[in-house]
């Protein structure tokens, strides 16, 4: 879901705060990351990056020293962390209070609280719905597509952005919380009044085009979605050639990326990455279909995790990829809890593709550069190989 939902979406990390169990999370854009540079990169054969600034991953136990200093002085532990966290020249490092890691997680899960609209500014710069959520608060109000968001609890959107606009329609996150809408439609106006819900994201869609292969279209990678993934795969006609579309995914939980890859692969190397030098590898599951014809579409906009897959299918020789160049976000974050209850996410390490390739910074390189009608080009290859009548 992008920042013209009703939920300013976009993929986070999620961890396990409690105990030694690290969930690895490949994320997104950090919308509020405030530093600039990276961890040093190697290539594949073992050498350092020159163009890459040299930093070092952040000192957790000096991070929690500082908060727990500043919260001693009566100071924000908040604060403290974030500037703390700047200073490390960590690029992905990141600090979020109590709540906006909660919300980060139930978005992971696959789920968000609010009332099932996306919002966006129409040719006059007005606040419109430009989507209902089937069986939401919004759908069965009436509301629709089209109609203008004068005001939120009284407070008129004209002047905000869609992101503060976004964030008055979520508010506390609090499910059955309400919240007055006015709302315009041609000459009418009229105030409607919604009960805020826990609503499901839907990930993954797939179709059948019209040449018999089917689309597969992920948007992230959150929870359930490589189920979602693999199921299509197996539902697929015998022979139908799959069109995985990956552009715009802005990532999330590895583990869901491996499924993914699962459904392509009979097992076999997805990834490696390291967590503060400790080398470690990610596996797909055998018995995937190895032989379907497969194309995936990626983009500037494909990320982390959905770099992973593509890296994945495009090493092993199981895709063949058509496009632009990917994003560059091949670091992995692990979260540390801080004394004042808010949660630092900080890169430990970065991962490689099967040929050992490295990610951050460079993204993967398509095997057809597509900028334009990337789509019907990606079509034409699929039925190329065999996979459209």
């Amino acid at each position: 879901m992008s920042a013209g939902s009703d939920r300013h979406f976009c993929i986070r990390p999620r961890g396990v705060l409690r105990g030694a169990v690290l969930t690895l999370v490949f994320t997104g854009v950090l919308a509020t990351a405030a530093a600039t540079g990276s961890l040093p990169r190697r290539d594949a054969a073992g050498a350092e990056s020159p163009d890459v600034a040299r930093t070092s991953t952040v000192d957790r136990a000096a991070l929690n020293r500082a908060a727990a200093a500043a919260m001693a002085d009566g100071k924000s532990g908040k604060q403290a962390a974030e500037e703390f966290v700047s200073r490390s020249g960590d690029r992905w490092g990141a600090v979020y209070d109590k709540k906006e890691y909660a919300d980060f997680e139930q978005a992971l899960d696959g789920t968000y609280t609010g009332v099932g609209l996306s919002a966006g500014r129409d040719a006059e710069g007005r606040v419109k719905v430009t989507r209902v959520q089937a069986g939401g608060p919004a759908e069965r109000a009436g509301l629709r597509a089209g109609d203008r968001l004068v005001s939120v609890d009284g407070r008129p959107v004209g002047g905000l952005s869609v992101s503060e606009a976004v964030s008055l329609l979520r508010g506390d996150g609090v499910p059955g919380s309400a919240v007055a809408l006015r709302v315009e439609r041609g000459r009418s106006a009229w105030t409607e009044t919604l009960r805020r819900a826990r609503l499901a994201t839907d990930p993954v869609t797939v179709r059948r085009l019209d040449d018999g292969a089917v689309l597969i279209k992920v948007a992230a990678f959150t929870k359930g979605a490589g189920a979602r993934v693999r199921d299509a795969v197996r539902d697929a006609p015998t022979g139908a050639g799959v069109l995985l579309d990956l552009r715009g995914n802005s990532g999330g939980l590895v583990a869901e990326a491996a499924v993914a890859a699962s459904a392509f692969l009979d097992g076999g190397l997805v990834a490696t990455y390291d967590v503060e030098g400790e080398e470690r590898a990610v596996y797909a599951d055998g018995g995937g279909d190895t032989g379907r014809p497969l194309v995936a579409l990626i983009d500037g906009g494909t990320m982390s995790a959905a770099e992973l897959l593509t890296g994945a299918l495009q090493d092993r020789g199981r895709a063949v990829t058509v496009g632009s160049r990917t994003f560059g976000k091949g670091s992995v974050q692990m979260p540390s809890a801080l004394p004042d209850g808010s949660v630092a996410e900080l890169t430990v390490g970065h991962y490689r593709t099967p040929a050992g390739h490295a990610v951050d910074g460079r993204g993967i390189t398509p095997d057809l550069t597509a900028a334009e009608k990337a789509e019907e080009r990606a079509r034409t290859v699929l039925s190329g190989l065999g996979g459209g009548s």
